[in-house]
């Protein structure tokens, strides 16, 4: 087997795979032979058929059949000769056939690219801290309370947390809208759910009371028709509430499944919810810094098809995501433009290719106990964990995915011990309610 490669343009590599024309007339002739022992012809006993009939008739359908195999076949072994590494699959271009001439076909594809990876020792990189403090844990409980309180109806005048029951009817320039009214709408003051400066100007109000609330809607609203214009809401409030916390107690406590009603048991249990959430995060927050630095030190190019390959994975999430609690197949909505993914697809293509370097070069090799711990971590939120670590080593394509995720984390890790790192303080609720 004769091999050439040419390098095109960057990562694309051209090679010229040469069949002997010897091999390919035997494995012709041993296959038209095999179909001369099992076909049927009228006029002919079975096994008698002559081969030049065999040959006529079914010839052109075996060459064929053998010159695809054969490709196929020596495309792989000559990669292997070659020492090559394709990303994606390959365009072949069978040659023209010859009687008693050797083969070509072309196949054109991209390599992955060689990496050097920058030491770790020049990134700089920030780590989050943060600690639960005894005012983060009241601010939960006091939530919980929030959750099971009842709201009862009030004389005073309306402030913010209160919620207004009220009848709506808006206009834009004098025209009523779709979706512009409403009767019986319960709405929490403060809560953003309206438009910016809707609720504000509901403030102070009392049950009965009529008010013009003007408004413009956003450039950027969803509905265009309105989307930039002021609008004019005829609104009646026909009722205003206020929540009524429960209190702290025993029979508080044991709503969440605490049969004793021992409050310090409930906020020892809160406090490890929120630490478990807290260390989940700081841990992503962490990743996320460590893989950002990476990034923006290393520079590699980008084979174009795993570039297409991510665009269209993430193009089929999105679009699913879209499709969510609408009628119809998501096959029917409009295709989201790639463009719309590029940037995105880029990015995760190239931390994959240096997350791998990292792994080969410093022979990092996933970590079993991370690996149980995290199974056994995930599957403590099931009724029968036992049952479920079960399916997760029964499931190699389950077990695969944990394992990707925990030797990430284990070179996050390792680029961590070596780089320059310095800790930000972040308060439990910048971390875990804005993100910051």
């Amino acid at each position: 087997m004769q091999v050439s490669v040419e390098t095109t343009t960057g990562l694309e590599r051209k090679m010229t795979v040469g069949i002997p024309s010897s091999s390919i007339d035997s494995e012709v002739n041993k296959k038209l032979q095999e179909l001369s022992r099992t076909q049927k012809m009228a006029g002919f006993r079975p096994g008698k058929i002559p081969m030049s009939v065999i040959r006529k008739r079914f010839g052109g359908h075996v060459q064929q059949d053998v010159m695809r195999e054969a490709m196929q076949r020596s495309y792989f072994d000559a990669v292997n000769q070659e020492k090559l590494q394709p990303a994606g699959q390959p365009l072949i271009e069978p040659g023209a056939i010859e009687k008693g001439k050797d083969f070509e076909f072309v196949a054109t594809f991209e390599v992955f690219p060689e990496i050097s990876i920058n030491s770790f020792a020049d990134l700089k990189i920030e780590k989050p801290v943060a600690e639960i403090l005894d005012k983060d844990l009241d601010t939960m409980l006091s939530t919980l309370q929030k959750q099971r309180g009842t709201w009862e109806p009030i004389k005073r005048m309306a402030k913010k947390e209160d919620m207004v029951i009220i009848d709506f009817d808006g206009t834009v320039d004098g025209e009523s809208f779709e979706g512009g009214s409403a009767e019986d709408f319960s709405l929490i003051l403060g809560s953003d759910s309206m438009i910016p400066g809707f609720e504000k100007q509901l403030l102070k109000v009392k049950k009965d009371a009529e008010v013009d609330v003007n408004v413009t809607f956003p450039e950027d609203y969803q509905s265009t028709e309105v989307a930039g214009k002021d609008a004019l809401f005829k609104v009646v409030v026909k009722e205003v509430k206020g929540l009524t916390l429960p209190k702290l107690d025993e029979e508080f406590v044991k709503l969440f499944g605490i049969d004793d009603g021992n409050v310090e048991q409930l906020k020892k249990e809160i406090k490890n919810n929120m630490q478990r959430e807290l260390d989940l995060t700081l841990k992503a927050k962490a990743k996320s810094n460590v893989l950002e630095s990476l990034n923006e030190a290393n520079d590699t190019d980008l084979p174009r098809a795993l570039i297409d390959q991510e665009i269209d994975g993430l193009r089929k999430q999105a679009m699913n995501q879209f499709s969510q609690g609408r009628e119809g197949n998501v096959a029917d909505l409009p295709e989201m433009p790639a463009a719309l993914f590029e940037d995105q697809a880029k990015t995760r293509v190239k931390l994959a290719l240096l997350v791998s370097e990292v792994i080969k070069v410093n022979e990092i090799i996933v970590d079993p106990d991370r690996v149980k711990e995290t199974i056994e971590s995930a599957a403590a939120a099931y009724d029968e964990p036992e049952q479920m670590v079960s399916w997760y080593y029964s499931n190699q394509q389950q077990l695969a995915q944990v394992e990707s995720s925990v030797i990430e984390d284990q070179v996050v890790d390792f680029i961590l011990d070596a780089a320059k790192v310095t800790e930000k303080k972040f308060s439990f609720d910048e971390l875990m309610n804005k993100q910051t």
